[in-house]
């Protein structure tokens, strides 16, 4: 698989020039500076593609042109900003940049409640703890309904045998402090969000009341709804991705988990078949993150990469570990739910022209304090290339693939 990593543009303090020395094949990225809902111009595209291959690399995926709210609730705007979906769409195949990673979770990008959260190593990794999240729902969003639904929380069988989310959550207010629920707003709310083109920014004001009128926007949509929704938009832009030859490759849902009072759909083998039945054409496929899928208990990882891998356009490799009381981190690349090594082997028997990313990795030796953005550590996400670039040698090997490392002589 070509071996890529998500890169923040110039402005990140992870430098192209870094990463070609580590062996990066292929940039992951987006037009950051483009405001959500406006077309990406073929001059802001080409800018920044001229400025990736100047350092030996390809912009190989695009992570993400985002869909905007609008088009996942069905708003007034929706063919509106469909349209300007296209253009972009056209502007980025023009340029040579063919594969799209998008999500089509509402309101949040992604989930966690601890961004430095201690492993036994002295290392840290990003965590979910239920109890966490169900206090930030109830006690600091206020959402209506929340405690209802959290009293009726079950894990999946096997995990969380006895505990009582909502239980651990009310003890939890008996502690908090403001500080406290400002820096689990600044966790869930801004810092997994703000840096990924998404609907909260740093310095927002008032996240909270902000995060409250995205949820209403989403006020009697269903999981069917949402579903209808999704398949409206990729009947819509499939015309132009044959045109251009543009793969679209949604990721699944971060946690994969009914969070929020929110429809949730592309958690389960069961979602994505939905997805892929709907709109049956080869540009539409998947983004396999090992990592997201591994986070739910249900979900058999290696099953669906074996039953999923025609259709996936672009693989996220790493890992989750779910503790017994349910919560559940990033694990490392060779350990948890996920046997990356097995999903190597089956997707470079099916295409070993991949685009792969290790995704998250540890925050270690000092990452911490260089400001990166959370999740995407350099040293933590380099052992983890480091790591997976060995399982590929070793599964080419058994396969006759031949292996080249890059920036090396044979």
């Amino acid at each position: 698989m070509e071996r890529t990593w998500r890169w923040f543009g110039k402005k990140d303090k992870i430098t192209l020039a870094m990463l070609k020395q580590i062996g990066v094949e292929g940039i992951v990225t987006a037009l950051h500076d483009v405001p959500l809902g406006e077309v990406w111009t073929q001059e802001k595209i080409h800018d920044l593609k001229t400025y990736i291959e100047s350092y030996g690399m390809r912009w190989s995926v695009v992570e993400s042109l985002p869909v905007v709210e609008s088009i996942k609730y069905a708003g007034p705007d929706r063919d509106g900003q469909i349209e300007r979906y296209k253009v972009s769409l056209r502007n980025l195949s023009a340029e040579g940049i063919h594969t799209i990673c998008y999500n089509f979770m509402p309101v949040l990008d992604w989930a966690r409640t601890d961004l430095l959260h201690a492993n036994p190593n002295g290392s840290s990794n990003l965590y979910f703890n239920y109890a966490e999240f169900a206090y930030f729902d109830i006690y600091i969003l206020q959402r209506e309904g929340a405690r209802e639904e959290w009293a009726q929380f079950r894990f999946p069988e096997g995990y969380g045998e006895g505990r009582d989310v909502l239980a651990e959550a009310d003890a939890m207010a008996k502690n908090m402090t403001p500080e406290k629920d400002h820096q689990l707003v600044e966790t869930i709310v801004i810092k997994t969000q703000g840096f990924v083109s998404g609907n909260f920014k740093e310095g927002d004001k008032e996240p909270i009341e902000k995060f409250r009128k995205f949820l209403d926007l989403y006020k009697g949509i269903d999981k069917a709804q949402l579903r209808a929704n999704m398949k409206y938009f990729l009947e819509a832009i499939m015309p132009t991705c044959e045109e251009c030859g543009m793969n679209m490759c949604v990721h699944p849902d971060d946690p994969p988990i009914e969070i929020l009072g929110l429809p949730r759909i592309v958690r389960t083998e069961e979602d994505i078949q939905w997805m892929l039945d709907a709109v049956p054409n080869k540009h539409n496929g998947l983004t396999f993150c090992a990592g997201s899928l591994s986070a739910g208990a249900y979900n058999n990882v290696v099953e669906m990469a074996r039953k999923f891998a025609p259709r996936t356009h672009f693989v996220h490799l790493r890992s989750c570990h779910i503790f017994p009381n349910g919560d559940f981190t990033e694990a490392s690349h060779l350990g948890g739910r996920a046997d990356l090594i097995e999903l190597a082997r089956i997707f470079e028997q099916e295409n070993p022209a991949l685009p792969m990313r290790v995704d998250h990795g540890m925050t270690m030796l000092g990452d911490e304090d260089k400001g990166y953005n959370a999740g995407y550590s350099f040293l933590g996400r380099m052992f983890a290339l480091g790591q997976v670039q060995g399982i590929l040698a070793t599964v080419d090997r058994e396969l006759g693939i031949k292996y080249q490392q890059p920036g090396f002589f044979d």
